[in-house]
């Protein structure tokens, strides 16, 4: 009675080991998968397009664009773990391209807006120094 008693005792703190090491197990045989990868990494690309990063960050999308025909090249040589690394390089290039495109935008914009003011500016003075 009393060795039952350890022996279940035994059970309980053994077989929850026992089982996280099969499920690491049977998660470690399942090759990766890099198709939600790639599929990222191609929007990304696409994303980056649209912006027009070509002409202001056409560096990171041509690197975008060489990570991704890496990881499609690897995943013909059946290495899917470098696969999704260059998968995951190439999205993060092409963010980075449209970021940088959005930037370059978004600073042109700002240069306009302080023309137009300082454009104001010197008007409101000229009419002012004209009344005078």
């Amino acid at each position: 009675m009393i060795s039952s008693f350890i022996s279940r005792r035994r059970l309980r703190f053994v077989l929850p080991g026992v089982l996280l090491l099969a499920a690491a197990a049977a998660f470690a045989d399942s090759p990766p998968d890099p198709a939600s990868n790639l599929q990222a990494a191609q929007q990304a690309i696409a994303n980056a397009e649209r912006v027009d990063a070509a002409s202001h960050a056409g560096v990171e999308l041509g690197e975008a664009r060489g990570k991704l025909a890496a990881a499609q090249r690897a995943v013909e040589e059946k290495q899917l773990i470098v696969a999704q690394q260059f998968a995951d390089e190439a999205r993060a290039e092409a963010e980075l391209a449209a970021a940088r495109a959005d930037a370059f935008k978004a600073n042109a914009v700002n240069q306009d807006i302080k023309r137009s003011t300082a454009t104001l500016v010197e008007e409101m003075q000229r009419k002012t120094g004209d009344s005078k």
